[in-house]
């Protein structure tokens, strides 16, 4: 599996959220509801997508497909300023992250998140950190097209030794 160690800089981000969990995935209902607004939100960036999760401490230690964390639907802005009222301003903490390139459609990315969390992460230098997990669409990103490419960011830090 082919990664690349970035560090990314402090991001503003306006979107939306909701609470859920991977048994009751609401993503593209978050979506849904966030496309219409995406044109109203000024001083972008760009014009990809993110999609972010934040998990609460411990998430990963007792894996439980019924615990609760918070999606996000987000753009990239310059500063955070006159955002539509049914959006929420986010600042993504820099920081040291892999970087993965899936290649796929999103409901086959199970197998490719397991590979990144049971193989590529035990073997490498680094432990999960507890910071915002996001992907980024870019142009390659084709909503449900088996050709769709995002990039996905799993938040490391070096592993202690001794731990």
């Amino acid at each position: 599996m082919d990664s690349k160690i970035v560090t990314i800089e402090k991001k503003y981000l306006v979107g939306k959220k909701l609470e859920m969990s991977l048994t009751n995935q609401l993503t593209p209902i978050l979506w849904k509801s966030f496309q219409p607004i995406i044109r109203t939100i000024q001083h972008r960036n760009s014009n990809e997508l993110i999609s972010l999760s934040v998990y609460p401490s411990g998430y990963f230690q007792s894996f439980d497909p019924n615990a609760m964390f918070q999606k996000w639907a987000l753009v990239e802005v310059s500063k955070f300023f006159d955002f539509p009222p049914e959006t929420e301003g986010f600042t993504l903490v820099g920081g040291l992250y892999a970087e993965f390139l899936y290649k796929g459609l999103p409901s086959e990315a199970g197998p490719f998140f397991h590979s990144i969390f049971m193989d590529w992460l035990p073997n490498s230098n680094f432990q999960l950190d507890n910071r915002p997990h996001f992907e980024v669409m870019g142009e390659k990103y084709k909503n449900n097209d088996s050709e769709s490419e995002e990039l996905v960011y799993i938040p490391i830090q070096e592993t202690q030794k001794g731990a």
